[in-house]
């Protein structure tokens, strides 16, 4: 196993979450890391870029590249190279599902999960989240309704265990979940905005950058879905602890 940081949610920009971000940098035990950003979840968004490049670049002192895949004029040996040499990776939110069928075509998926045997560490916010696990509560619009969206689970890279809510505190996550989650032998990580979780080999640890911000296991137990909140806790602690349903 490898380090990945699961970002429940917040605006880069806004520096919303900076202190995770550092701590992401920090990971590396490197002066100046290479970053790699991939938007691809966002459509590879230039302002999505532009504010990578700003908060980890100029802010965080690392050497950014961006993994480009919309209009892909790379070749795969291209794209490994980019993933290869990066000492951090971080994915974009966006359209999850989109950008699975993205990287599966180009054998991202494959790609990445070397760069994580290999000591790389990923990290991503949203979609960038959910990407790891197992699988993802992911949102996605009705057709012919701008307003309405319905909630999916879908297969992700399964890096990590488990089925991912990010965004816990938004919209109708906090009850879509439990309801995907009852009746199943799923272990629920549900992460709220301005909150991440540090799996690192086999420990885990919480950070976030605002002091009501949580992360919950959630499962089902005897026909009853419970949700308990991740301790936070300045030092690491054993994985087993958090997949424990006792």
């Amino acid at each position: 196993m490898g380090i990945i940081v699961a970002i429940g949610g917040g605006e880069l920009s806004l520096h919303e979450t900076y202190a995770i971000d550092s701590e992401i940098v920090k990971l590396t035990g490197k002066e100046k890391p290479t970053a790699l950003f991939i938007p691809t979840a966002s459509g590879d968004a230039p302002g999505y870029c532009d504010t990578f490049q700003q908060i980890y670049g100029d802010e965080l002192n690392c050497d950014v590249d961006f993994l480009l895949l919309i209009d892909n004029k790379m070749t795969r040996e291209e794209i490994a190279h980019k993933v290869s040499q990066a000492d951090l990776i971080y994915v974009g939110g966006g359209h999850t599902g989109n950008m699975l069928a993205i990287w599966r075509e180009y054998q991202v998926d494959r790609m990445l999960l070397e760069a994580y045997n290999n000591g790389t560490v990923l990290s991503g916010l949203s979609a960038g989240s959910i990407c790891w696990f197992e699988h993802g509560h992911s949102d996605i619009s009705i057709p012919g309704s701008n307003d309405n969206w319905e909630y999916i689970k879908l297969e992700a890279l399964g890096m990590l265990k488990g089925f991912h809510c990010p965004h816990f505190n938004e919209d109708a996550r906090p009850m879509s979940f439990p309801e995907m989650i009852q009746g199943t032998d799923d272990m629920g990580i549900a992460i709220e905005n301005y909150c991440a979780i540090i799996y690192n080999d086999n420990q885990y640890k919480v950070i976030k950058t605002a002091d009501d911000a949580n992360a919950y296991k959630v499962f089902c137990r005897n026909n009853h879905v419970v949700k308990e909140e991740i301790v936070q806790d300045e030092r690491f602690r054993d994985i087993a602890e958090l997949y424990d349903t006792k």
